[in-house]
């Protein structure tokens, strides 16, 4: 089957419950805020207009480059909304970028790309309306994450998910392994998924030779970044440190934790950072401007990823762009992310014993640390966001070719 040549060239994002503006690192902004940046900046690279779409506290429009607007429209109550509130108020959301769209001429579109199933069930009552087709991406799902975590998740966001496999048009996966999940756990049809894997800010995310640190044998720098939640696991490392302090008293291994709490059950790493008496070796800062973490990167001898779950891991990717290994676990997209034993290593569980064991081999080691930090930046340097928004097209393409594909009778913000 040859490729569809028709080429879009305005799009539509959805990112209800998060904006591209927000720092990652604190509360719901994350990957998928990195992501969504960098993917409409390489699209407006390649000529494509693109006008952001998320709900906010009121109603403005913002010029994050030449051809990429964020617009936060207001819909449901009056101020923040978690992700759990912002599930019952869909249909208005929908309805407030119907009307705010209209109001202000905006589109048409050739596409519609939503993020996250929030913004999906939105993308769906949008297509509906504006008569174009809908490219979805989970980044995360909740039957996975109750595998994997053992998260309680919502019976709405798995009806939500179910939802969107059976009637966007294209589905869009990060790596081989979430294609996979999508077909076993979900039923989607591997006819309509395509691969599109994050990228990295190249222009940021580099190796420094004045910066680059290297620590002596028995000592090892490491930094954790990211939310500081159960899910994303710095709790792990924090209680091998803890072992590492009582059993290897000859290993001087320091952590660095880059984030700030997050979610609706947030974890006090600082009483479990004293209750295992490691205080003198944990130092916290808040989340920080990507040119700022890209320095903390090539200040480390590594960088760990102790996530339960991970559709991808765009983290443990910026790191070896800055010839960083990553200690990451064996988990969702993260073996596609870290070549083990090539560009980092890769550990099994999320028992501390194990963590720290790995730590300790890191620390003896300075020659491996060298060896996968310099494959760590050749294999990153391959993965620019460029690459990226060429998939993101050529799935919009596809959407394009395929046309609208709504199955009547079925609401898809009920």
């Amino acid at each position: 089957m040859s490729e569809p040549t028709n080429t879009p060239r305005r799009i539509a994002m959805i990112s209800l419950h998060t904006s591209p503006l927000e720092q990652p690192g604190s509360g719901d902004a994350g990957g998928m805020n990195v992501y969504i940046r960098n993917l409409t900046l390489a699209l407006a690279d390649l000529g494509v207009q693109v006008d952001v779409f998320v709900r906010g506290t009121e109603t403005r429009a913002t010029d994050m480059a030449p051809g990429v607007v964020c617009h936060e429209v207001q819909a449901g109550p009056p101020g923040k909304l978690t992700k759990e509130g912002l599930a019952g108020h869909l249909p208005e959301a929908a309805s407030a970028i119907q009307g705010y769209a209209s109001g202000l001429g905006l589109g048409p579109y050739d596409a519609i790309h939503s993020h996250y199933w929030l913004s999906g069930i939105v993308g769906l009552q949008l297509r509906d309306a504006w008569g174009v087709p809908l490219v979805h991406t989970m980044h995360t799902m909740g039957k996975v994450k109750k595998l994997s975590a053992h998260t309680a998740e919502s019976a709405d966001r798995i009806r939500g998910e179910m939802l969107l496999c059976l009637q966007a048009d294209r589905l869009t996966a990060n790596t081989p392994a979430e294609v996979e999940e999508l077909i076993h756990l979900y039923g989607a049809e591997s006819a309509a998924l395509d691969v599109v894997e994050p990228g990295v800010d190249l222009s940021t995310f580099h190796p420094g030779v004045c910066e680059q640190h290297e620590s002596a044998p028995g000592s090892l720098r490491v930094v954790f970044a990211g939310r500081i939640q159960k899910l994303k696991g710095p709790q792990i490392l924090v209680r091998a440190l803890g072992i590492l302090a009582r059993e290897r008293p000859d290993l001087d291994v320091k952590l660095s934790v880059i984030g700030a709490r997050s979610g609706a059950k947030e974890l006090d790493l600082q009483k479990l950072v004293e209750a295992q008496q490691v205080e003198h070796l944990v130092r916290f800062s808040l989340p920080m401007p990507a040119e700022h973490l890209a320095k903390a990167f090539r200040g480390a001898d590594v960088v760990a990823v102790p996530s339960y779950s991970e559709s991808f891991g765009l983290v443990a990717l910026e790191a070896q762009a800055c010839g960083t290994p990553v200690l990451a676990r064996r988990v969702g997209g993260l073996p596609h992310a870290v070549r083990d034993g090539h560009t980092g290593i890769l550990v099994d569980g999320a028992e501390p014993s194990a963590w720290a064991a790995a730590l300790a081999n890191l620390a003896a080691d300075v020659p491996l640390r060298r060896r996968l930090g310099a494959q760590a930046a050749e294999f990153a340097a391959g993965h620019g966001w460029d690459k990226t928004a060429a998939a993101a097209l050529g799935s919009y393409r596809r959407a394009m070719a395929r046309g609208p594909v709504g199955l009547p009778g079925t609401s898809p913000a009920g």
